[in-house]
């Protein structure tokens, strides 16, 4: 079930992408209905909008809401290249999406199988399916190379 075209991991990496070339951590997510339809996508913007909490999993988590018309999205799955953070972690579990989906661990800053891990705390609201690690290393090389690129321009100014 961690087949690439089922998931759509595809899709959320060209929105990762896309936050990349626009100065964004390439981040892309996207959210697909229960019969696997994307009904909802976005990539990171915080230095866009000048908004730490303008995470693509929490953009994306609006949208849909909005689409559907409901705060529940129940039978959705979120669909992101990177371990959500605890923040975005929250917000999914308070959306009740049934499933999330993601590519690269996040060992710094992630909220499901690392730090926070909010889901798995009894005190948690809803238990959604993970599945972590489709297109792992796809989605890890173009963290990879956007960090090794913004180190290389930051020390262009230190010399």
């Amino acid at each position: 079930m961690t087949n690439i075209s089922f998931w759509r991991m595809d899709k959320a990496l060209a929105l990762a992408k896309h936050a990349a070339i626009k100065g964004e951590v390439p981040v892309g997510a996207l959210i697909l209905s229960k019969n696997r339809q994307i009904i909802a996508q976005a990539e990171n913007q915080m230095v866009r909008s000048c908004n730490p909490a303008a995470h693509a999993e929490i953009l994306a988590l609006q949208k849909a809401g909005q689409y559907l018309g409901q705060t529940r999205l129940v039978g959705c799955t979120l669909v992101v290249t990177l371990e959500p953070c605890p923040m975005c972690a929250a917000a999914a579990m308070h959306y009740r999406v049934d499933r999330i989906v993601f590519g690269a661990y996040d060992p710094k800053g992630g909220g499901i199988e690392h730090g926070a891990r909010i889901f798995s705390h009894r005190q948690s609201l809803h238990h959604p399916e993970i599945i972590g690690g489709v297109q792992e290393q796809c989605c890890q090389r173009m963290l990879k190379t956007f960090f090794l690129a913004l180190r290389k321009q930051h020390s262009k100014f230190l010399t």
